[in-house]
């Protein structure tokens, strides 16, 4: 096999060859077929995240097929087309996963930060932990779901029933659950960096009521508003343009320090959560809600030996849409 390797704390990547993995008990090997560019790999390769075992593969939006499979594996079978996400291994028995919480695992293992992901040719996975795709769509156009979509399946669930709903950042996880959100009959209000035209422009395609910059207020009060930039002063702006009750869902899994702000545009029952992870319903769930939407991901194609090109763009605002390797 052949891998993008990151060997130290910012990088670069570097192409490696390695051994063939072979799949342990419950495991199985995945051929990649496309590999999503996530902002969480950009964290991953600049150390905003801790521990990170290096050397490390990244990429955790993975669509592939089986091509072999260890002791144990009785659902998934050579051939078949599968997705592997972020979360990559939960325990089973910490407090969190006995309480139908696996997200919150006090020892999860993670595709891409602390097990191999997928900027590589195979990767080996815990087969709990691949979601079948069946053999309908595109390979790349299918990878972001399983992060971006994912993650913004539950902040999306977790905003609420609100009717208006506020995106902050209009990347990967905005154009997916902008299609999934309008198909559910909500108003979208797009929010973008520095006023970006095309991504103003891509909001107002799918179907945004409205779409201005991060700092501008929206022309009607939100019901719940998701911030998928890695923001922290985003918090505020948020806050002040919800209603009374509403909610502000951090859907990131680093964000800049929040700074302080007035109690007032707290007050009133208003709300701050953030989401954690996924679990393996969350995967069911929005796969099923996909299908039924027919969501259609914006991308980019890089071969895989330009992933250090894709992050390089991502983290510097110059993608529209979502990035996606393919070996």
């Amino acid at each position: 096999m052949y891998a993008m390797v990151l060997s130290t704390r910012g990088g670069p990547l570097t192409l490696q060859q390695r051994p063939d993995p072979t799949p342990g008990p419950g495991e199985v090997r995945v051929k990649v077929g496309a590999c999503g560019v996530c902002r969480t790999d950009l964290h991953v390769v600049d150390g905003d995240l801790p521990d990170v075992p290096y050397p490390i593969i990244p990429g955790h939006e993975v669509v592939g097929r089986v091509d072999a499979v260890g002791e144990g594996v009785m659902d998934l079978v050579p051939g078949m087309r599968v997705g592997v996400p972020w979360l990559g291994y939960t325990c089973g028995e910490c407090f969190y996963c006995r309480a139908d919480k696996e997200n919150l695992c006090d020892h999860p293992k993670f595709t891409g930060y602390t097990r191999d992901g997928g900027f590589a040719s195979h990767l080996v996975a815990d087969a709990r932990y691949c979601f079948p795709l069946g053999e309908h769509g595109d390979d790349a156009a299918i990878a972001p779901l399983l992060c971006a979509g994912l993650i913004g399946w539950r902040s999306l669930v977790m905003a609420g029933e609100g009717k208006t709903l506020g995106i902050y950042g209009f990347g990967a996880a905005g154009h997916i659950i902008a299609q999934v959100a309008r198909a559910q009959g909500r108003s979208i209000y797009a929010f973008t960096r520095g006023g970006d035209r095309d991504a103003q422009h891509l909001a107002l395609s799918l179907g945004a009521a409205w779409a201005g910059a991060s700092e501008d207020e929206p022309p009607s009060e939100l019901d719940a508003a998701i911030i998928y930039a890695p923001i922290g002063a985003l918090v505020p702006l948020a806050l002040r343009a919800v209603r009374k009750g509403g909610r502000v869902v951090c859907a990131g899994i680093h964000m800049s320090d929040i700074p302080t702000f007035p109690y007032n545009i707290l007050w009133g029952e208003r709300q701050v959560i953030s989401v954690a992870n996924l679990t393996r319903q969350d995967g069911i769930d929005f796969l099923s809600a996909a299908a039924k939407t027919e969501i259609h991901t914006h991308t980019t194609i890089f071969p895989l030996t330009e992933a250090n090109e894709a992050l390089a763009r991502l983290r510097d605002g110059k993608l529209l849409g979502a990035a996606v390797l393919c070996p």
